[in-house]
């Protein structure tokens, strides 16, 4: 989920649309309840938010200094005007990117990836190129499906958004309402939370068909973890070199 601030109602529902064909979900606010909402969210509503888009409004620089007091996601400025004077002080107050308009979603979304690719601390993703591997299973974080063995395993957006999500959050459990915020979004009300069990069940279908085994570990009232099988994978690897011997 992304979050936009800007002034103009026009400007962050058009990115919305922009974004959520590109299947991802965006919430915009305007500074004065962007503030409010951001001092009093949940941790876990935070961990939700994959990024924020400062657009043009009042108070752009407190606006940075207080999502990076809250957030590590990253932080990119939109200019509607070139100012270097502006610019640098987005920097200093905490902005990881400032971009002049007009810019493409899919260019946003890119810039994004590379400046989580730069803080991802988890060491099973690439620095170098926007994706994740383990075993015969291969997840990019760049709107592409994923492989298994070489081949293209196509998944709805939906049930790519919850593999991308689990892959990033590898080593801890992530609750239902966790996984719900980050695909939809923390404000859609529209939805169930547990359209989540339906996409993650019909997810599992798939991961198992293609694995041979299930990756989606959940437990009830605690949430998802994704584990792979290392022991099949090293049991593989050692009848390779059974083989080949």
């Amino acid at each position: 989920m992304l979050v936009m601030v800007d002034d103009r109602q026009l400007v962050t529902a058009g990115y919305a649309t922009g974004f959520k064909s590109e299947g991802m979900s965006t919430a915009g606010f305007a500074p004065s309840d962007f503030t409010e909402w951001l001092n009093g969210a949940d941790d876990h509503e935070i961990l939700a938010i994959d990024g924020f888009l400062i657009g043009d409004c009042e108070n752009r620089i407190a606006c940075a200094k207080l999502i990076r007091s809250r957030s590590r996601a990253p932080v990119i400025a939109l200019n509607d005007t070139q100012s270097l004077e502006q610019t640098l002080a987005l920097f200093e107050a905490g902005a990881d990117d400032v971009v002049r308009k007009p810019i493409h979603v899919r260019e946003l979304l890119a810039r994004i990836a590379a400046i989580r690719r730069r803080v991802e601390v988890d060491k099973s993703v690439n620095v170098e190129k926007s994706f994740a591997t383990h075993g015969d299973l291969l997840v990019y974080f760049d709107g592409r499906d994923p492989e298994v063995g070489g081949k293209t395993l196509r998944l709805p957006r939906r049930e790519r958004r919850i593999l991308e999500f689990l892959i990033r959050n590898r080593g801890r459990r992530v609750t239902k309402s966790q996984i719900f915020n980050s695909i939809y979004g923390i404000f859609d009300e529209d939805v169930e939370e547990n359209v989540v069990e339906s996409h993650v069940s019909k997810l599992r279908k798939k991961l198992r068909g293609h694995l041979g085994y299930d990756p989606i570990d959940s437990k009830r009232y605690l949430g998802y973890c994704i584990q792979f099988d290392d022991k099949r994978n090293d049991a593989e690897q050692l009848a390779v070199m059974a083989d080949a011997a």
